[in-house]
C-alpha cells in the first residue's frame, strides 16, 4: 500500500475495534483485536498517519520509539510482595507499571479520553534483552503483569531489513497474532499532503520535475546514502525560516537534510534557479497584473522545465495566498460561534466580558487537552490560541472602554468582529485578482499550451487552491476547466467511434 491507503485502513481497523454491540461490549472481543504491525522503508511518514488518524477520529495517542527503551522501563521494575497461599506466606515477585504502560494511563487521566492508539516505532530494532518483552506484548498486550486498557489499538511500525542493519526477523507465532501491513514510498500520494502541509514551493516544484529524487537509499563505497520524504519536508522547514531570517540555503545545508549528495546538489542548484526565477519573472509584478511585455516573451521562449518551474512559483504563491484566506476563514467562523455563545449568555443576564473571559479559559483547555492527547496540529493550534487571544483581547476593550450596559456590550461586539469580517473580504478580494493576473498572464504567455493544462490540473488538485476557487470563485479557472472537459469528452467519444468501427469491421463477412 502506499501511506495514504495505509493511513485509510488503519482508521477503520480502529473503527472495528471500537465498535460495540447492543449490550455495549466491543463487537471484536479484545483477545482479537490484533495488532497492526506497519512496515515500510524510514522517512515516508508512518509516525505522521498516526497523528493524523488520532485528530480526525477524537482518540488519544501515545508514542514511542521503542529503541529509546531498555527491558526495565518497558516491564517495570521488580519488587517483592507478600503472598498467602494455602495457609502458607510467600515472598514474590511483581513488577512496577510498565513507564508506556503508565504514559497510557496519564494521558486518559489528563484528557478523559478511554480510546485510543499506542504507537510503537521501530519495534523489531529493540536490544536483545528488550525483544522477548515486545513479542510479548505484541500477541498478549501485556508488559510482565500489567496489560494495556481495552479500547487501545496498538501499531507497531518498523523497518523492514535492507534499510536497517539491527532489525531482528519476528517469528510465525507472532506473525500470526498481527494484522501486517507493507507500506511502499508513493510521490503522488506524497504530493498531496506538501499541498494540505504548505510544503516550500521549490521542494514540490523540484519533485515534480525530478520524480525519482523523491526517495532514494543507496549503498555505496562511502556508506549509506538517502534522500526521504521526511528529510524533504524538515528542509522545507528550515527553508521558510532562513527566508525569514534573510539567510541563504546553499548546497551544504540542503546535505544536512538530503544525505545523498547528487540530489542535493542538483537541488541546491535548483533552488538558486528557483530565486533567480522570482527576480527574472517578477512573479509580484505578474500576481498585480503589472507584468512587462518582455517577461511574457521571455516564458514564451524559454525551455519546458524552466516553464515548470515558473508556474510552481506562481502557484506557490497563489497557495499561500488561498491559505491565508481559508484560515481567516475559519477564524471568523469560530470567532461568530463564540460571539453567538456570548450573546445568548449576556440575554441570561451574565456580563460580556465575564462570559468572553470563560469562552478564552474554554478554547486554552481545549488546545491543552487536544496537545496532551496527540491530535493538535499546526494549523489548529494557530486557529485555537488566536481565537482565544481576541477573546481576551475584546475582554480587556470592552473594561478598557468601561462598557458595562448590555446592549452597548453587544453593539461593540459587533462593531470589532465587523472589522474581522471585512479583513476575510479584502483578503478573498486580493487573492481572486492574483488568480485572474496570473490566469490572464500564462494565457498570453502559453496560449492553450500543454503547460497551461498542467497550469489548471495543479490548481484544481492543491488543497488551498481548490477550496479557494469553491469558495470564492475564478471565472477564467472555470473557463479552463470546461474547456478540458471538453476535450476529454471529445477524445473519449472519438475513441469510442474507433472501437466501434473496429468491431463493425470484424463483424462484416469475409468474400
Amino acid at each position: 500500500m502506499n501511506i495514504k491507503q495505509a493511513k485509510q485502513e488503519i482508521t477503520n481497523t480502529l473503527r472495528a475495534y471500537l465498535t460495540r454491540d447492543d449490550l455495549g461490549n466491543y463487537l471484536i472481543p479484545t483477545v482479537r483485536q490484533r495488532p497492526v504491525l506497519l512496515m515500510g522503508p524510514p522517512g515516508i511518514g508512518k509516525t505522521q498517519i498516526m497523528e493524523q488518524i488520532a485528530a480526525e477520529t477524537g482518540v488519544g495517542l501515545v508514542a514511542y520509539t521503542i529503541t529509546h527503551h531498555t527491558r526495565q522501563s518497558a516491564i517495570g521494575l521488580p519488587f517483592i510482595e507478600k503472598r498467602t497461599y494455602g495457609g502458607e506466606t510467600y515472598s514474590v515477585t511483581e513488577y512496577t507499571m510498565s513507564e508506556i504502560l503508565g504514559s497510557v494511563y496519564e494521558l486518559m487521566e489528563r484528557t478523559g479520553l478511554k480510546e485510543g492508539i499506542l504507537f510503537l516505532d521501530e519495534i523489531n530494532c529493540v536490544s536483545e534483552t528488550l525483544a522477548p518483552m515486545m513479542l510479548q506484548f505484541l500477541q498478549c498486550k501485556t508488559f510482565g503483569n500489567q496489560k494495556l486498557p481495552e479500547g487501545w489499538l496498538i501499531v507497531a511500525a518498523g523497518n523492514p531489513p535492507e534499510y536497517n542493519k539491527s532489525v531482528r526477523d519476528f517469528d510465525v507465532v507472532t506473525l500470526d497474532r498481527v494484522k501486517r501491513i507493507d507500506v511502499a514510498e508513493d510521490f503522488g500520494v506524497w504530493k498531496e499532503y506538501a499541498r494540505r502541509k504548505g510544503i516550500h514551493g521549490a521542494v514540490v516544484s523540484y519533485l515534480d520535475i525530478k520524480k525519482d529524487h523523491f526517495y532514494r537509499i543507496e549503498t555505496t563505497v562511502d556508506g549509506l546514502q538517502f534522500a526521504t520524504a521526511r528529510g524533504w519536508e524538515d528542509l522545507s522547514e528550515l527553508i521558510y525560516a532562513y527566508e525569514k531570517l534573510g539567510l541563504r540555503v546553499d548546497r551544504g545545508v540542503v546535505e544536512q537534510y538530503i544525505q545523498l549528495p547528487r540530489i542535493a546538489k542538483d537541488f541546491a542548484n535548483y533552488l538558486e534557479l528557483y530565486y533567480k526565477y522570482q527576480k527574472t519573472y517578477h512573479v509580484e509584478d505578474i500576481l498585480s497584473g503589472t507584468w512587462q511585455a518582455i517577461t511574457v516573451s521571455e516564458l514564451r521562449a524559454a525551455p519546458f522545465d524552466e516553464k515548470l518551474s515558473v508556474m510552481g512559483l506562481l502557484l506557490s504563491r497563489l497557495s499561500e495566498s488561498a491559505r491565508n484566506t481559508r484560515h481567516q476563514d475559519a477564524f471568523v467562523t469560530a470567532l461568530h460561534q463564540d460571539l453567538l455563545a456570548c450573546r445568548e449568555a449576556v440575554e441570561a443576564g451574565s456580563g460580556a466580558a465575564a462570559v468572553l473571559e470563560e469562552l478564552s479559559r474554554q478554547r486554552r483547555e481545549e488546545l491543552r487537552r487536544a496537545k496532551e492527547a496527540g491530535q493538535l496540529d499546526k494549523e489548529k493550534r494557530d486557529l485555537g490560541q488566536r481565537e482565544a487571544q481576541m477573546l481576551e483581547d475584546y475582554r480587556a476593550r470592552l473594561r478598557r472602554e468601561e462598557i458595562t450596559v448590555p446592549a452597548e456590550e453587544m453593539d461593540a461586539l459587533r462593531e470589532w468582529f465587523a472589522a474581522e469580517v471585512e479583513q476575510r473580504r479584502a483578503q478573498g478580494a486580493q487573492t481572486g485578482a492574483q488568480f485572474d493576473n496570473t490566469f490572464r498572464f500564462l494565457e498570453k504567455a502559453l496560449e492553450q499550451s500543454q503547460e497551461l493544462v498542467i497550469f489548471v490540473t495543479e490548481v484544481t488538485a492543491g488543497y488551498d487552491t481548490s477550496w479557494f476557487v469553491e469558495n470564492f470563485g475564478c471565472e477564467a479557472y472555470f473557463r479552463h476547466n470546461r474547456e478540458l472537459l471538453f476535450d476529454d469528452t471529445r477524445h473519449r467519444i472519438r475513441e469510442e467511434i474507433a472501437a466501434a468501427k473496429a468491431a463493425q469491421k470484424e463483424e462484416q463477412p469475409h468474400e
